[in-house]
């Protein structure tokens, strides 16, 4: 299948370039990107010297794409540009892949409540399928439109939701305290990221009001008071999840609470390779 990437100059875009270089099925053609058009791949990512593609201009997405029949579109573009391309993308029946946040909630009113701006294309908001694979799979089969998870999302949502979903613990009050490298506040010169902020630094944001809230409680089902951190590292996630037992988990000692919550998540992850369960302390 022939790819295309927009957004190609950003840290995602990146990753998204080692992946489909690399994918057997996938045929890498074009890569968009503004602040970086012009220049090769090589030249904004140095560590993809084997990639022999020149940025476009992202004004020439739909163009180019018709040229030269592209069948997948990502999109790793900053908020509310995805808005710009997804309609016309759809039209030509092509699989889009939007890795922001413009599609992920399905509620127009919420989207407005937390990016404090009304939605262009509401009627699109339920045609998108949530890309969170372990849990919505069968969904994401066939579909043509996904929405890809916030990162915190991932990590809070992996840990909260099976438990949940057993019983094992109560979907209210949910604390997730998680900590992200740099990496995920993207490659923008911002004051707050440069390395004279960041080095032996160790910062909370977005209190109270970080947009994954909504995504996690979505997800979850549950009530959640979510607090992110900047962490003095390059990339990763620490999720660190604190809930309250049911009956199921107070009535048994420890270690039989511990084979329990272990054995709820082998058995939700027994089939997705890219979750690992162990009882050892986390680290990124």
């Amino acid at each position: 299948m022939k790819v295309a990437i927009a957004g190609a100059s950003g840290f995602a875009g990146a990753e998204l370039i080692k992946i489909c270089t690399r994918h057997p099925e996938l045929e890498l053609a074009a890569v968009f990107a503004e602040s970086s058009a012009g220049l090769e791949v090589r030249e904004s990512h140095a560590g993809l010297s084997d990639v022999d593609l020149v940025m476009i201009s992202t004004e020439k997405l739909l163009s180019v794409v018709d040229d030269l029949a592209i069948e997948v579109v990502f999109l790793a573009l900053p908020h509310g540009a995805s808005q710009d391309y997804v309609p016309q993308l759809l039209e030509r029946e092509l699989v889009v892949v939007d890795l922001g946040a413009d599609y992920r909630l399905k509620d127009p009113g919420e989207y407005r409540t937390w990016y404090g701006a009304d939605h262009r294309q509401p009627d699109l908001l339920e045609k998108a399928v949530y890309g969170l694979v372990e849990f919505n799979r069968d969904r994401l089969k066939g579909s043509r439109f996904i929405a890809a998870p916030g990162c915190y999302v991932t990590a809070a949502s992996l840990a909260i939701k099976p438990l949940i979903d057993d019983s094992l613990v109560l979907s209210e009050p949910v604390i997730v305290d998680a900590a992200s490298g740099v990496s995920g506040a993207g490659r923008t010169n911002k004051s707050q990221n440069m390395f004279m902020s960041i080095a032996e630094n160790f910062s909370a944001y977005g209190l109270k009001n970080h947009r994954h809230t909504a995504e996690i409680q979505t997800n979850t089902n549950a009530k959640v008071l979510f607090t992110p951190h900047l962490a003095p590292m390059t990339r990763g996630i620490l999720a660190t999840c604190y809930l309250r037992p049911t009956d199921r988990i107070e009535s048994l000692d420890a270690k039989d609470a511990d084979e329990l919550l272990a054995s709820c998540y082998r058995g939700t992850f027994a089939s997705d390779p890219f979750v690992d369960v162990d009882l050892y302390a986390p680290s990124t």
